[in-house]
C-alpha cells in the first residue's frame, strides 16, 4: 500500500473521531443549551466583575461581602439603566409615532402624485390586501404571543441561574477550577492548570475590551442622536452598547436601527448624517479603539472572527454570536499556552503579561 495512502487513511480517521467527538459535544450542548448559556454567561460576567471583587478583598473586605458589594452595585445600575430606558421610551414614544403618522400620510400622498401613478383603489387594494393577512393569521400571531410569554419566563429562570453561578465564580473561584483540574492525569494537571488561567485571563481582557469599547460607541453614536434631535436617543444608545458584544455586525445592526429611525422622524438628511456618524463611530472603533483595547490581549486573525461569528450564527442564533468569539479566543490562547516551552512560558501562563487577579476564575484564595 503506497506511503501517501496510508498517512491519508491515518489522517482521515483521526479527524473522523474528532469530528465524531465535537458532534456529540454540540448534541449535548443543545440539549441542555438552557444551562450551558447562563454558566458561559456567568463566566464573561466573571471576568468583568473579577478586578472589582478582588480590589475589595484587596483592602481587607471578606471576599463573600466583596462579592455581594459587587453584585447588588451591578444590577443596581443595569435596574436603573432599564428603568431610565423605559421612562424615555413611554415619553418618546407618543411623538415619535405622530412623525410616524406624518410619514405615512407623506408616502401615501407620494405614492399617488410620484413616479408610480397609484390610484386610491390601487392603495384601497393594497391595505385591504394587509388587513386580510393578518387576519388569516391571527392564530399563528396569538401563539407567537403565548410562545414569547413561555420564553419571558425560561429567561427569567436562566437569568437567575447566571446570577447563581456568578456568586460563586466571583467568592470561590480557585477552588471550583482546583477541584476540576484534580480530574487531569497528574503528568499534565500543572499544563492544564496554566492554559485554563490563560484563557480565563484572555476572556476577562475581552470582556473588559469589548465593554470599554460598547461605552464609547453608545456615548458617541448617542451623543449625535441627542445633537441632531433624534428621537429615543437612550433607546437606541443603550441598544448600540448591546450590539457592541456581537463583534462585526452588531454595532453595525444597531446603527442601522437608529438611521431607519432618524429616517422616519426627522426626514432624509438627518438620517443621512447619522449615518456619517456611525461609520465615522465604526471606523474609531475598528482603527483606534480595538487595536489599543483588545489587540494586546485577544490575538484573533479577522478571518477567523468571521468565521467564528458566521458559525456561531448558523449553529446557536444570537447568543452564538456572543458567545463565538470569546470561545474562540479562550480555545487559542489556551492551545498557545499549552504548545509553548515551559522554559518560554509566562508565570501566568498567558502570552502576555496579566494582572496576579486575572489568573483564575473570579480569583478566590487558593
Amino acid at each position: 500500500m503506497p506511503y501517501g495512502l496510508r498517512v491519508a487513511a491515518a489522517v482521515s480517521w483521526r479527524l473522523l473521531v474528532v469530528a465524531a467527538a465535537l458532534t456529540v459535544l454540540g448534541f449535548v450542548a443543545t440539549r441542555l443549551a438552557s444551562v450551558v448559556v447562563p454558566v458561559a454567561v456567568a463566566l464573561l460576567l466573571a471576568g468583568l466583575f473579577s478586578p472589582a471583587v478582588t480590589w475589595l478583598a484587596a483592602r481587607k473586605v471578606p471576599r463573600a461581602l466583596a462579592t455581594a458589594i459587587v453584585l447588588i452595585v451591578g444590577i443596581a445600575l443595569a435596574g436603573g439603566i432599564v428603568t431610565f430606558v423605559v421612562i424615555t421610551v413611554t415619553v418618546g414614544m407618543p411623538a415619535l409615532i405622530d412623525q410616524i403618522t406624518v410619514s405615512l400620510t407623506d408616502l401615501h400622498t407620494w405614492l399617488r402624485t410620484g413616479p408610480l401613478h397609484l390610484s386610491q383603489g390601487q392603495l384601497d387594494d393594497m391595505l385591504g390586501n394587509l388587513t386580510a393577512m393578518l387576519g388569516r393569521n391571527k392564530s399563528v400571531i396569538a401563539s407567537g404571543a403565548l410562545t414569547t410569554a413561555v420564553t419571558v419566563g425560561e429567561l427569567l429562570a436562566e437569568a437567575l441561574l447566571t446570577v447563581f453561578c456568578l456568586i460563586f465564580f466571583l467568592a470561590q473561584g480557585n477552588p471550583i477550577w482546583a477541584f476540576l483540574v484534580r480530574g487531569v492525569p497528574a503528568r499534565l494537571r500543572e499544563r492544564v492548570d496554566i492554559a485554563g488561567r490563560s484563557g480565563f485571563t484572555t476572556l476577562a481582557h475581552y470582556v473588559r475590551g469589548t465593554a470599554a469599547v460598547a461605552f464609547v460607541d453608545a456615548a458617541g453614536i448617542g451623543l449625535g442622536l441627542v445633537i441632531l434631535g433624534v428621537p429615543l436617543a437612550a433607546p437606541l444608545s443603550t441598544l448600540v452598547f448591546l450590539g457592541a458584544f456581537i463583534p462585526v455586525i452588531g454595532s453595525v445592526i444597531a446603527g442601522g436601527i437608529a438611521v431607519l429611525v432618524a429616517l422616519v422622524a426627522n426626514g432624509v438628511w438627518t438620517a443621512v448624517i447619522v449615518l456619517a456618524v456611525v461609520v465615522g463611530v465604526m471606523q474609531v472603533e475598528s482603527h483606534v479603539l480595538q487595536p489599543l483595547l483588545l489587540g494586546r490581549a485577544v490575538r484573533l486573525h479577522p478571518l477567523a472572527v468571521v468565521l467564528a461569528l458566521a458559525v456561531g450564527l448558523v449553529t446557536a442564533g444570537i447568543v452564538g454570536a456572543l458567545l463565538a468569539v470569546p470561545l474562540l479566543a479562550v480555545f487559542s490562547s489556551g492551545v498557545r499556552s499549552l504548545t509553548t516551552r515551559p522554559e518560554n512560558r509566562s508565570p501566568a501562563g498567558a502570552d502576555h503579561p496579566a494582572d496576579p487577579e486575572d489568573h483564575a476564575l473570579g480569583s478566590g484564595d487558593r
